[in-house]
């Protein structure tokens, strides 16, 4: 599959499902406990931060997930880690087919994080920016007791201003430079990429979460960047001034975020690393998939709790991963 454009800048397709599922049902999707289903893979950052959310929400119960392989093709996202190769609740193979059931027609991006509607099997929205925000906001009634804030009222403003920055510079910025097809495309994205994360280390140099004193919306955002750089970003996408092991304040921070039930405990090396050298297959045409890193370091002591800062505010962490939806043993460092 192709995802440079020799000559050109990357630009991503930005044209999503904007449906929302609300608590008063204004676009015809209510929140209700059991109707929708949430589509991920663990190798998608933006995916990746629904897996999060929902897990520190306390969600489970209310909205169920299926999680597709980490390789697709132009056919789409597909459900062959399942018996049988189809969701077991959706009965599909390939997420494409719940776009087509909305609109015979579709002819975007069928990406994940996507909610299907189960009765109807229709996709309701593949907006990953809202989709979590939507989380903390509508699903209220159905999170767990003591779940945290994560998207406070007092803070809303500032954190939607550092998730903009994040996401132009960063979680953007990576494939920006790594699809880049012109050095001076791939120049202008590492140069922003970079600064952006020196502001970054500034900014929690001297506090433990970029936003307040605990664990917020746009720590998920960065967070689902920072563990993927090392493994796919370094060499992969070309980001490679420094290794994020090598950057001592970031480092850290995504150590204590790592070793946070709801995070570590939701990444998966094995697929992350399968998806970018696989199907990346114009930046990596051998298929070859490295070994390392080493995971280990991601255990390390990071010393953060010395900044302060409570990390669920006055919640409580999330308990133990649900029932069939724990990463594989050798996928992830233990946490």
């Amino acid at each position: 599959m192709s995802y440079v454009n020799r000559g050109k800048e990357y630009t991503r397709d930005s044209q999503y499902i904007t449906t929302r599922i609300t608590a008063d049902g204004r676009d015809g999707f209510p929140v209700e406990p059991g109707r929708y289903r949430l589509v991920i893979s663990r190798a998608c950052p933006w995916a990746s931060r629904t897996v999060i959310v929902r897990r520190l929400l306390g969600l489970e119960n209310a909205l169920g997930m299926a999680v597709a392989g980490p390789e697709h093709d132009e056919r789409s996202w597909s459900f062959h880690l399942d018996p049988g190769g189809r969701d077991p609740v959706l009965g599909i193979e390939r997420l494409r087919d719940a776009y087509l059931a909305r609109d015979p027609g579709y002819d975007r991006g069928i990406t994940v994080p996507a909610i299907v509607d189960v009765p109807s099997g229709e996709v309701v929205t593949n907006d990953f920016a809202q989709i979590t925000i939507d989380m903390s906001l509508e699903w209220g009634p159905y999170h767990r007791a003591r779940a945290p804030d994560l998207y406070p009222a007092a803070l809303q403003r500032e954190i939607d201003a550092v998730n903009s920055l994040v996401y132009e510079d960063v979680n953007n910025g990576v494939y920006r430079a790594g699809f880049a097809g012109s050095q001076e495309a791939y120049t202008s994205a590492y140069e922003r990429l970079f600064a952006r994360l020196d502001w970054l280390s500034q900014r929690l140099g001297g506090s433990r979460y970029l936003v307040g004193d605990t664990i917020t919306e746009a720590d998920v955002r960065l967070f689902t960047t920072l563990v993927r750089f090392d493994a796919v970003y370094h060499g992969h996408f070309k980001c490679n001034r420094h290794k994020l092991s090598e950057m001592p304040v970031l480092w850290a921070y995504a150590r204590d975020l790592f070793q946070t039930p709801g995070f570590g405990d939701t990444v998966d090396f094995d697929h992350i690393k399968r998806h970018y050298y696989l199907v990346h297959d114009d930046i990596n045409p051998t298929g070859i998939v490295p070994g390392g890193p080493d995971l280990s370091g991601w255990l390390e002591p990071h010393r953060r709790a010395a900044l302060g800062g409570r990390p669920f505010g006055d919640g409580t962490p999330p308990g133990p991963v649900a029932p069939g939806e724990e990463v594989p043993a050798g996928h992830t460092a233990a946490v």
